[in-house]
Formats: structure tokens, sequence, C-alpha cells
């Protein structure tokens, strides 16, 4: 089943002991690109958690975040009293005379200077991962449905796309009968022309007319864009991440048909080309999202 890079996940979670907030946002990418965003608690899982996203949802840029909470103990910053201190000798050495500036005037001041304020690092018990880890998940399984949803669109939308360039194919077949005979008559119409003044070798002829009529048969083109069609739909059914492979195929599609539209050699077929390609770039568009 096709499924689209997009996805949103997010889930909040609380109780007398903490609260978890989960967000996960993704979008279309060559590559897995992934953004993390935590509370200080959760900075040592980052690696942990990009192997889990990795693994389930695969491809796209990804932006993660997660804050956790301790509500039964919360985290608050302790004054440095040692380092408020001598933030405070080296103001007064600075001030001229006697005057001592007032502490509380300068207290705001200090406090904004570094190292004044310091938090002691939560630890993490191994049973509140757990619950954490499970909301992960949890919210991991609702970007894939998110995903599941939007591949549905795109699936019917690309396949209803890769069908109207096979009817498009179909179409070419009145027009390329008739090309082929109104070539040969140009031909001789030409030659009938020439023949009082110019004398040749009509086995030679018959030869080169040959030649040039299957340099312009596009019956080979005709049959391999019908089996890369064929492998395209065949593929968009496979459980499997599809989206670089529906690429490599439209790739195909594409060179079949610049191929037919160079041979063409008549105004109907190439109308007929013209929008071949601009569905198979609709389809282009498409895949760029597909996973």
């Amino acid at each position: 089943m096709m499924q689209s890079m997009t996805g949103y996940g997010k889930m909040a979670f609380e109780d007398e002991k903490r609260k978890i907030m989960i967000e996960i946002r993704c979008l279309n990418s060559k590559q897995f690109d992934f953004n993390y965003k935590s509370s200080g608690i959760l900075k040592d899982k980052e690696a942990l958690l990009r192997a889990l996203v990795n693994k389930q949802l695969k491809r796209g840029k990804i932006e993660m975040s997660i804050f956790y909470y301790n509500l039964e103990d919360p985290a608050v910053p302790l004054i440095n009293k040692e380092v408020v201190r001598k933030y405070y000798e080296q103001i007064t050495n600075l001030q001229e005379g006697n005057v001592q500036p007032d502490f509380l005037e300068l207290l705001p001041v200090i406090l904004k200077l570094p190292d004044v304020l310091k938090t002691d690092k939560q630890k993490l018990e191994e049973e509140e991962w757990e619950t954490i880890n499970k909301h992960v998940i949890q919210v991991i399984n609702d970007v894939n449905a998110f995903r599941d949803q939007e591949g549905n669109s795109l699936e019917k939308d690309i396949r209803g796309r890769v069908i109207l360039i096979r009817e498009l194919l179909q179409r070419i077949i009145p027009f390329e009968k008739e090309r082929l005979e109104k070539i040969k008559i140009r031909i001789k119409e030409r030659l009938n022309e020439l023949s009082n003044s110019v004398d040749y070798d009509k086995n030679r002829f018959e030869q080169e007319l040959i030649y040039y009529l299957e340099k312009l048969d596009i019956t080979e083109e005709k049959t391999r864009l019908n089996n890369h069609i064929d492998y395209f739909i065949s593929s968009i059914k496979t459980d499997e991440a599809i989206g670089k492979k529906l690429g490599f195929i439209s790739q195909e599609l594409g060179r079949e048909i610049n191929t037919i539209g160079s041979k063409a050699n008549n105004a109907d077929i190439q109308k007929i080309v013209v929008m071949m390609k601009d569905e198979l770039e609709k389809i282009k568009e498409q895949l760029l999202n597909v996973l």
C-alpha cells in the first residue's frame, strides 16, 4: 500500500506525578532527516529515539519534540551564592569613591549573568522511561495512520493518471497508420516530380524507403511503454516503501514518451504526446511525497 511522507502525531499525558508532551511532524525528503527537541532530562535519549523513528518512519524530514515535567519534584534552579558574591565584589571594585552600590538594586542584573543559576540534573527512572517510550510508539503509530490515509489519496490520483497515459497511447493507433500512408504518398509525389530529370535505382529507393519508415516506426516504444505501465501499477500494490522505485519507473516512462514524440512526424500524435507528458509531470510531482 502506498504511503505518504507527510504525517503528524501528537499526544499529551498528565497525572498527579508527571506531564508528558510528544509531537512528531513529517515532510517529504530524499533522505532521513531527524530534528530532535526535548527536556534536558531526555537529551541522552536522542540516539535511541532516532533509531526507533528511523526504523518505523523510514524516510522524510522528521521533527520530534518530547517534553517531560516532574510534577512531584519539579527542578527549581538554585542560586549559586558564591558566584553572586564574586560578581558583587567585582562590581563594587569598579565603583569609584567610598559609595557602595546597593546590593538589591544590582541583584536583578547579577541574576542574569552566567553560572548564577544552576539546576540539579534530574534522573529519569527506568519505569518513567518505559511510560514515555510507550507513548512515543503510540504517536509514531498515529503518524503512520496519517501517512496511510494520505497515501490512499495519492495512490488513487497517481494510478488514475498512469491509466490515462495508457488510454492516450491507444489513441495514437489510428493516426499512426494514417501517417505512414501519408509519408509514402508524399515521398512518391516528390519522386515523380524528379523522375523526368533524374534517373534512380528503384530497388535502392525501396530499400531506403523501408529503412526510413522503420526509423519512424514506434511499435517497440509503445510495447515498452505498456510494459513500464504494467510494472508501475504492479509496484504500487507492494507493501514496501516504493517512492524511489516508482520515481525510477516514471523516468523510463518519460524516455519512451519522448521517443514516440520525436518519431511522431504527425501533429495529432504530437498533441497526444504533450498530454501524456503533462500527466507524467503531475505523477512525478506526486511521487515526491511518496514514501
